[in-house]
């Protein structure tokens, strides 16, 4: 289909309360964002929201070539393309018919320019020439400078040809009879485009960088715009003076070019500008000097272009960007308004009002429309690449249009509820719903067929079959003096419950509890506005919102503290439910129901020494019908309970010479003896390492060697297991024997 366009922003979802399975989604579309999502034909989507019938686009010509790049008119009617990888001329007559007119060696033609007596200059690249071709077809080089590239050509009011060249940035004069000499270097890789403002002066854009230069017939340079874009792609002059520069960024290759049987491998083509689609359509429109800020700030690092307009006295301007289509060509209608050719998905905008404000007319079966040329009834015809054809835009409306939305994924299975649309529908006119449903990212032959057109817009049950997937097409029907008006589409489905995933226990060290939080802090008399402290306080709480926020770090001796993380792809509310078991039993005993929080401590003093296990059941039954709630659980691992103290018990008391040695051992039922301390006379704790070097086993034996006035002392024995519990007792030493 010639007119349809791939939307630009994503479809606005609103959700009444918590976007849960129990809770209707409702996706609408209703601005010009939203309206770019999807294809249309023969429709125009204006910078309201507004879905209106467009002019229909008639093919007149379809190339072999897959780029056509340029068109000039002859006085007669007759349409010149030029196209590559062919390097060909094309010739279309009044009637529709076309002929090969010219065939160079180079595979490129980018530049066409009308000569003397019907004749046309044509430039070629690579190993750039200048070909002047006469009226029967007949050709020779006109001009063949050392470049490789001719971007474009010019024809002054004396007949002095001026061509645009890279990769150097020459612009080069050629006299009638063939005599070319550099004109201007503009030192940058290109020259891409040329033009003449109402003084006759020599306009031209280059790439790397991006500038506008003024030319005056002496040579003399004044630049008028340095864009922070890579390249000024076309230059375009109003009636009213204004210059109208589309700036692009990069100029990577359209497509992978296949050479022609006949060609030199060695000559490569080289395609113009095409950018990568990064984003969502925006129009601008400031003074110069907010202009060039907003540039700057900018730095074009995610826009793929943009249109300038600099005024007759200097100032300029930036009518429109894109962050997804590519500017390639400009063109004025009879009315003053301004058409705008863009890539990579064949958009044609109308930019009309004060300010400008775009509106979508066209959508070309094809990536880029190339260039776009009034014809002597005012009617326009453009040329597109990928593939390359010509079209003439009716300047009348369709009676027909339709629109085909983007593709809604409800993620999961959806049952869909009601369809409405505002209209306005004038005498004779008539929009028209239907919708389909299927299971597969792009629709196919699995996909529903479109139902019969829904009958009230104020809201239509879907009949479509439950899908993951859903899209809805309008037709719009009019007269020749009326288009109906599509200025939204709501459709609600409930997409299917899917079970919520616990998907991490944290178990904290025992005794580890946290403080809450205070809920606020206290306000300060006569002042009802926000500290930074607080400020900033509330941004950590929200970047906190998807767990539990822990307050200050506690200990208390028997409590176990839980934490744990859940997922629910509908975003329902959750509870949850502990369970625990013994290791070795089967069975799960209830420690806690309904809780909100992700969070619990237990007091673990309430059931027996031993290695336990605990499960967290999720349940997403507060946003669900009871046959309908779905549970999710997990299992932690396995951890000790053990609020008994080890024993310790004295096996000996020996001297040795001056130093007493005793000999004890630490014996704890239920975990590893974490580590022993002696104190002389309450004096402070000091550590006895085990005899074997290592504290990791339920039984440890320690020898503590004191030596000189330190074994008269009395001595008290620590010992410490792996869950904090402590036990003491005294190790006596014996008094020393007489005579010492």
């Amino acid at each position: 289909m010639f007119q349809r366009a791939c939307l630009v922003a994503a479809s606005l979802c609103l959700a009444v309360g918590v976007l849960s399975a129990a809770v209707p989604t409702f996706w609408q579309v209703s601005t010009e964002a939203e309206f770019l999502r999807g294809d249309v034909e023969n429709l125009s989507i204006d910078s309201y929201g507004r879905l209106t019938l467009g002019p229909t686009a008639t093919p007149l010509y379809e190339s072999t070539a897959p780029f056509l790049w340029t068109m000039v008119t002859a006085p007669d009617g007759t349409i010149y393309v030029g196209s590559g990888n062919e390097g060909q001329v094309h010739k279309i007559d009044a009637t529709g018919t076309s002929t090969l007119f010219f065939d160079a060696e180079e595979l490129e033609v980018h530049a066409i320019a009308p000569g003397p007596a019907g004749s046309l200059y044509v430039g070629t690249s690579p190993d750039g020439k200048v070909y002047k071709v006469d009226a029967s077809g007949r050709s020779s080089v006109f001009f063949d400078p050392a470049d490789r590239y001719i971007w474009s050509l010019a024809v002054d009011r004396t007949g002095n040809v001026f061509a645009a060249t890279g990769d150097k940035g020459v612009i080069y004069k050629i006299t009638p009879d063939g005599r070319g000499a550099v004109f201007y270097e503009t030192k940058a890789t290109h020259a891409m485009t040329l033009a003449f403002d109402r003084e006759g002066r020599l306009l031209a854009g280059t790439q790397s960088p991006g500038r506008v230069f003024q030319i005056d017939a002496s040579g003399k340079p004044f630049v008028l715009l340095e864009s922070p874009y890579s390249e000024i792609h076309t230059l375009r002059v109003a009636v009213d003076g204004s210059i109208y520069a589309a700036a692009v960024n990069g100029r990577p290759v359209l497509a992978a070019p296949a050479a022609r049987a006949d060609a030199d491998p060695a000559r490569e083509p080289v395609a113009t500008v095409s950018t990568e689609i990064t984003g969502v359509a925006v129009v601008a429109d400031a003074g110069s000097g907010s202009a060039t800020t907003q540039a700057a700030a900018r730095s074009t690092g995610t826009v793929a272009g943009a249109l300038y307009r600099i005024l007759p006295d200097g100032a300029w301007d930036i009518v429109w960007e894109s962050r997804e289509d590519a500017p390639y060509d400009v063109a004025f209608e009879n009315g003053g308004t301004v058409l705008l050719a863009t890539g990579d998905k064949g958009k044609i905008f109308r930019l009309s009002g004060d300010p400008l404000q775009p509106t979508l007319i066209a959508r070309a079966d094809a990536q880029q429309v190339t260039t776009l040329l009034p014809d002597r009834q005012g009617r326009i015809v453009f040329a597109t690449s990928n593939p390359g054809k010509v079209f003439r835009l009716s300047p009348d409306r369709a009676a027909r249009g339709t629109y085909t939305s983007d593709v809604r994924d409800a993620v999961t299975v959806a049952s869909w509820g009601a369809i409405k649309w505002q209209a306005q529908l004038p005498a004779g006119t008539k929009v028209e719903i239907a919708t389909r449903t299927g299971n597969t990212r792009t629709p196919d032959g699995t996909w529903s067929n479109w139902t019969s057109p829904y009958a009230t817009s104020d809201g239509t049950p879907v009949s479509s079959p439950r899908a993951r997937y859903l899209q809805w097409r309008a037709v719009l029907s009019g007269t020749p003096a009326e288009t109906p008006v599509l200025t939204s589409v709501t459709t609600a489905y409930l997409p299917r419950n899917l079970r919520p995933r616990m998907t991490s226990i944290t178990i904290h060290p025992p005794g580890t509890i946290f403080q809450r939080q205070f809920p606020a802090d206290p306000e300060i008399a006569g002042f009802d506005g926000d500290t930074p402290d607080r400020r900033a306080a509330a941004q950590v709480s929200a970047a906190g919102a998807s767990g539990t926020t822990l307050g200050r770090r506690a200990y208390e001796k028997g409590l176990l503290t839980f934490v744990w993380r859940a997922e629910d792809d509908n975003r329902d509310e959750l509870t949850y439910d502990l369970q625990y078991r013994r290791e070795g039993d089967t069975a799960w005993k209830v420690l806690k129901r309904g809780l909100t929080d992700s969070i619990l401590v237990w007091d673990t003093t309430s059931v027996p020494n031993g290695r336990y296990v605990v499960r967290i059941v999720a349940s997403d039954a507060p946003s669900n019908a009871a046959a309908t709630a779905l549970t999710g659980a997990m299992e932690s691992t396995t951890f000790e309970i053990d609020n008994t103290p080890p024993a310790i018990a004295v096996t000996a008391v020996r001297r040795d010479g001056a130093r007493v040695i005793i000999a004890f051992d630490v014996r704890d039922d239920f975990s590893t003896v974490q580590k022993a301390e002696y104190s002389l006379d309450g004096d402070r704790w000091q550590t006895v390492y085990p005899k074997d070097g290592i504290a990791d086993s339920r039984a440890e034996q320690f020898e503590l060697a004191l030596e000189g006035d330190a074994a008269a002392r009395g001595v008290i024995l620590r010992a410490t297991d792996a869950l904090n519990n402590v036990s003491s007792t005294r190790g006596e030493a014996p008094p020393p024997a007489p005579g010492r």
